[in-house]
Order: structure tokens, then C-alpha cells, then sequence
């Protein structure tokens, strides 16, 4: 088969699994100028490969870098040990807004803090994977892989008979897994949702159905006596086991934290901390993901596991520290500075586009307020082929990589590749306009 015929039928395969993907309504919703606009996450056939050395490497260091963030996680709210020991600053996890107070003391079922874990990696020109930012509060994106995969193998049945790729379809029984392990009463496990205009409600749906688990609105859960109940369509009440909330910290519970939420349950946090009732993610889960945490990884692992990472992080400097903020602020134009409380590739800003007034403006908002900014070195990631038209493009793409945490550590052999549509952007968020690509793992 010639190259230009392997390109016709991909092109033919984007095309048909894209239009599966709106009837199907595969959407991602973006809020933008204040207004909220769903589209298509856009599709391309041409997939990602990793190859199984790779993903042996990948793997390990996976697994390794979720275990050491769930062990500082149950540290931090129970004994401080990390503080006591001045590995860490006490200062700087307190005062991360990703740290609940109200958590203190609290160990979720089975000791397990952050039960999805998405971690984002970039793959250097030279091969080396590093890790760009670590997501324990309510990451998304495993559905559009899986459906993907399988929207894929509808439209072009042939494209998996001859390949070693390993299959992605046990994701959802993963998922359940991790739910059947912490479930406190063998009750109803639920996905949580906000509703339809939250941006990955496509993925909340899905994943409920494909786990067999029961989709719930905030309306369908109540509390009483500290225990959880489900009423659903018939009012019939049944006792919640687990609740795979797709909700942020601060609107889970009016009672306990953002009075003016309309999207909690009141009193669900208060049932948590009694133990009726396992939230995954858990509460505060914010503290290790901070992109300032993020700095003092390497030294994680080492304290909890007795270890060296294998994965890397990227060259971080943090401006609290005197050397870091002098060597900030005079490199400010060859780095990128990233708001540690922002997601999403909010916050993200490239020296190297700022003009001289704007390079002096973010000087002074660092010197400001020092524990609100990270800056990394410009890692110069690999590009993608992606489709555009008739011809391929080069387009910088990372990797989401999905590690779920029950009784046992596994990492999901698949993942959510990402790109850009912008050839001048490195930032290729779904929220900010980017599409997706199928990843495959190699067998052998």
C-alpha cells in the first residue's frame, strides 16, 4: 500500500469517526469571554505510538510518582512528618490554596487519597519523558480515548487485526475496581455530576454508564443522620457507598465550604469525615497538585518510597528561594511562568512572547507575591503529525497519562494525547482549543 493510499483511508477514518463522534455527542464545552460554547473535541486517525520499552519505563515511573504523592497527601493532614523533618517548608503547604484546613486528621478508605490520578508528560527531542504538572483533583479525559478506540474499530475494523497494540477497553472495570475497594457500605456507588454545561459532562455520562455505576445530579443525593442517601427518579432512597464527584472542592458541601454553592451536597463533607462515605477524588487533594509542590517531587520520593524518581520534572525554579528568584527574574524571557493555583493551561505565560513592558509587569506581580509563581525551562517537546487537509502537519502534543489507585496501583494502558491547532502554541489544553489523538502501547 503506498503512502498516499495509508493517508486516504485515515483521512477517511478522521472524517467517519468524527461525525460518530456528534451523533454521539463527544463534545468538550469552553468557557470563553465569559460565555459558554460546546464543540466537537476534534479527532486525528493518525495515532500516537509508544513503544513497549517505553511504556515499561513510563509505567514504573507512573505507578512510583502516584504512590509518593498519595503518601505526602495522608502525611500532610495527619503527622507533618515532611514539615517536621524540614524537607518541606510548613509555610508554603499552608499556605497553598489547594490546602483544606477542614481535612486535618481525616484518612479516606483504604488510605487512598487520590484514586485517578492524570499525570501530564511531555517526550523531549532526545526521548526523555518529563513530567510536566500532576492532576489528583478531578482530572478528565479517559473517556475520549476509549471512545476513540472504539468509534475506530466501527468505522475500520481492519485497523486493529494486524497491529500489536495493547487493548484500552478495561479502563471502566478498572474504574469500578477502585470504586468496589473503597466503597464504606457496599451502597450505591455514583458519578457526581454538575450537569450538562460543565465542560466534560460528555465523560461524567460515559464513564457511569461504561462502569455501571449510577450518574447523579446534586439534587439526587441528600444527607441525613450524616449518612448519604440517593432518591433518583422514584424518590427511592438508597444508601451511597461511594461518590466519584466531578466537582471542585469548594462546591461540594455549602455547609462546609463555598456557602453560595448550588452545586453540593449540603452536609456530605460531615459524612465523609465520619467515614460513611468514600469521595474519590478526596477532599484537599489541591496541596499536592500545586504547581509549586510539584518543585519539591524528587525529595518526595525520596522521603517516602527511599527512592530515585524516574520520571523527571522539568528544570523548576521557585521564587521563594533567593537563587531561584535571582536567576528568575534576570532569565524571565527564556522561561515560562505558570500561576501554581491555575489549571487547564490558564496562567501559563512564555517570556519569549512578552514585550518589554509586559516582561516588567510580571517582574513586579513575582516579586509581589513570590509563592503564587513557578518558572521551568522551555522544554522543546517532540511535534506530532497531525492531518490538515490533504498533507500532514508538525503540531506539539503531550500525553495524559491515567493512574487509578484502589487496593492496588495500576496504570492505564492508554491515555489522552492532546494537541495544538496553533503551529506557534506549546499549549494544547482541550480547554483551550486543542484536539486529541488515539495513543497506542505496543505490546512488544
Amino acid at each position: 500500500m503506498t503512502d498516499d493510499s495509508i493517508y486516504a483511508r485515515l483521512l477517511l477514518q478522521k472524517d467517519a469517526v468524527n461525525k460518530w463522534m456528534e451523533r454521539c455527542g463527544v463534545r468538550f464545552g469552553i468557557y470563553k469571554n465569559g460565555t459558554f460554547k460546546e464543540q466537537i473535541f476534534p479527532f486525528d486517525a493518525i495515532p500516537r505510538v509508544i513503544t513497549a520499552a517505553d511504556w515499561q519505563h513510563l509505567s514504573r515511573g507512573l505507578a512510583q510518582r502516584v504512590m509518593a504523592l498519595n503518601a505526602f497527601l495522608k502525611d500532610v493532614y495527619t503527622t507533618r512528618s515532611i514539615v517536621r523533618d524540614g524537607v518541606i517548608p510548613a509555610d508554603f503547604i499552608f499556605s497553598s490554596k489547594g490546602y483544606l484546613p477542614q481535612c486535618e486528621g481525616i484518612i479516606p478508605s483504604a488510605d487512598v487519597f487520590s484514586h485517578i490520578s492524570g499525570i501530564d508528560l511531555v517526550q523531549a527531542d532526545d526521548g526523555t519523558w518529563y513530567v510536566l504538572e500532576d492532576n489528583l483533583r478531578v482530572p478528565s479525559g479517559a473517556s475520549y480515548p476509549l471512545i476513540a478506540r472504539d468509534l475506530t474499530r466501527k468505522v475500520s475494523p481492519e485497523t486493529f487485526s494486524d497491529t500489536q497494540v495493547l487493548d484500552n477497553r478495561d479502563y471502566p472495570n478498572i474504574l469500578r475496581r477502585v470504586l468496589d475497594d473503597v466503597n464504606v457500605s457496599a451502597g450505591l456507588e455514583v458519578v457526581l455530576t454538575p450537569g450538562r454545561y460543565n465542560s466534560a459532562f460528555f465523560e461524567h455520562s460515559y464513564l457511569a454508564e461504561k462502569a455501571g455505576v449510577v450518574l447523579a445530579f446534586p439534587d439526587d443525593l441528600f444527607v441525613e443522620d450524616d449518612i448519604v442517601y440517593y432518591k433518583g427518579l422514584l424518590n427511592k432512597k438508597e444508601r451511597v457507598g461511594v461518590i466519584y464527584r466531578r466537582i471542585s472542592d469548594e462546591y461540594m458541601d455549602p455547609m462546609t465550604f463555598e456557602k453560595s454553592s448550588l452545586l453540593g451536597i449540603p452536609n456530605v463533607f460531615s459524612a465523609y469525615r465520619k467515614g460513611n462515605v468514600a469521595i474519590v477524588n478526596a477532599f484537599g487533594n489541591g496541596v499536592a497538585d500545586d504547581k509549586g509542590i510539584y518543585y519539591f517531587f524528587p525529595k518526595m520520593v525520596k522521603y517516602y518510597l527511599g527512592e530515585e524518581p524516574i520520571l523527571r520534572n522539568a528544570p523548576t525554579y521557585l521564587p521563594i528561594f533567593p537563587d531561584d528568584y535571582k536567576y528568575v527574574i534576570e532569565n524571565l524571557p527564556k522561561l515560562v511562568i505558570k500561576d501554581v493555583a491555575e489549571a487547564g493551561g490558564y496562567g501559563v505565560m512564555f517570556g519569549r512572547d512578552m514585550s518589554s513592558e509586559r516582561l516588567a509587569e510580571v517582574r513586579a506581580m513575582i516579586k509581589a507575591d513570590p509563592r503564587r509563581w513557578i518558572a521551568q525551562d522551555v522544554i522543546n517537546f517532540i511535534d506530532l503529525d497531525i492531518m490538515d487537509g490533504d498533507t500532514t502537519v508538525k503540531r506539539k502534543s503531550d500525553f495524559r497519562a491515567f493512574v487509578l489507585s484502589g487496593k492496588q496501583t495500576e496504570v492505564w494502558p492508554s491515555g489522552l494525547t492532546r494537541f495544538t491547532r496553533d503551529p506557534k502554541s506549546f499549549v494544547v489544553n482541550s480547554s483551550q482549543g486543542g484536539g486529541f489523538k488515539d495513543t497506542w502501547v505496543l505490546a512488544k
